[in-house]
């Protein structure tokens, strides 16, 4: 049985948790958009959103290039047809042509297309940088989480476009050099939020079982007698939580 967490004055009302936790679990990577525009002050909200994720050394690392020009995502589409049909290469049959049945973006069908991009060169030295210096980059992979709940909770839904070339889509955008694009996502209204991901629902991967990349204390390593037994519990409890969210 779950214990009742102490009492914290800036803990979330149970409400707000379960809007939080939906937002989390009913996610989805979306490709198929109406084609309804995003109102500027919702698509405002999500930006500032995206602004708010947080980053090593506080070096907010991120732009953002808006992108609603028909010829520029043109140059997009095309930029991905080609990507995609090099990328089928890496398939045998019949996994390749289940891959190329896949719809994997929604560049002309979403009304904006939003670039986030990271510069390293924000700040000369940055605090937790040193390290690992492609913490700038974990930390815009932060922003985009961000934005991606922040539309969730707006009901707009975004598509992350990976077969990209970086080089190329640099040169689409005018983007410099030293700058890095990190994530090209379309936005829209999504014609469906479906239950599972989309890959999933398609037959192409199924989710991991968590208990499978838990590790503690080492890696690969199980519990020590007697330890971690209440968190094992929870953790087995937590599976069907998303569920309820649908309710």
């Amino acid at each position: 049985m779950a214990s009742d967490p102490p009492v914290q004055s800036d803990r979330f009302s149970e409400e707000e948790q379960r809007g939080l936790y939906r937002a989390i679990f009913s996610r989805r990577d979306i490709r198929t958009f109406k084609t309804d525009p995003i109102p500027p002050d919702v698509l405002a909200r999500i930006i500032r959103a995206a602004h708010h994720g947080p980053s090593v050394g506080f070096m907010q690392p991120w732009d953002f290039i808006m992108v609603q020009d028909v010829a520029i995502r043109e140059k997009v589409k095309d930029l991905f047809n080609r990507e995609r049909q090099a990328a089928s290469s890496f398939f045998d049959e019949p996994r390749r042509s289940h891959y190329l049945s896949l719809k994997l973006e929604g560049i002309m069908e979403s009304p904006v297309n939003v670039c986030v991009t990271c510069d390293p060169t924000r700040a000369e030295v940055v605090l937790g940088r040193n390290s690992v210096p492609e913490t700038d980059l974990y930390s815009t992979c932060c922003a985009v989480q961000n934005l991606w709940l922040a539309a969730r909770a707006e009901g707009v839904g975004v598509g992350w476009v990976s077969i990209l070339k970086q080089a190329q889509l640099r040169k689409i955008l005018g983007v410099p050099l030293h700058v890095i694009p990190v994530a090209y996502l379309c936005l829209g209204y999504p014609v469906e939020f479906t239950k599972e991901p989309v890959l999933q629902a398609a037959g192409w991967r199924d989710r991991l079982d968590l208990e499978d990349l838990v590790h503690f204390d080492g890696w690969g390593e199980g519990p020590a007698n007697g330890d971690w037994g209440d968190f094992r519990q929870a953790l087995e409890e937590t599976k069907g939580m998303q569920l309820g969210l649908y309710e």
